[in-house]
């Protein structure tokens, strides 16, 4: 399952801020996030951005922080830990099945398609194999 490391995550601050707040208006069932505390995260964060209240439909419930300053983005953040050190939760899990493609493919790339579905033509089980050949390897042989 994936994991974020809240005190540590490996990502910029803007990346941290935006990520945790998609989780929290995810509609994830599979997350250590209770419904109330994930409300309550977006919520604050989204009074350090704004003066209006925070929106109540699901599909505006999204953080644009192009409007703030460094320091709107330090409060963010630091409100996100602050929130999550107070629920004695230091590492974010969840579990979100993969997704069918949300485009199709372009005209141009449908022959290429077409052929790798010849190449492969059974669905790998998993998404992203651990032994994927090498770059140059060729995965007939």
């Amino acid at each position: 399952m994936p994991s974020l490391d809240v005190h540590n995550p490996q990502m910029p601050d803007l990346q941290f801020v935006l990520f945790v707040s998609a989780l929290c208006t995810s509609d994830l069932t599979t997350i250590n996030l209770p419904p109330e505390l994930r409300k309550t995260i977006f919520d604050r964060c989204w009074s350090l951005i704004h003066t209006e209240a925070p929106p109540t439909d699901p599909k505006d419930r999204v953080l644009d922080l192009r409007g703030g300053t460094e320091l709107t983005l330090d409060a963010c953040a630091a409100t996100i830990r602050s929130l999550l050190q107070e629920a004695n939760i230091t590492t974010l899990v969840w579990d979100h099945p993969v997704s069918e493609p949300s485009m199709n493919s372009s005209p141009e790339a449908l022959p290429l398609v077409d052929r790798l579905a010849k190449l492969y033509p059974d669905r790998p089980d998993i998404v992203d194999p651990s032994n994927r050949p090498s770059s140059g390897s060729n995965p007939t042989s």
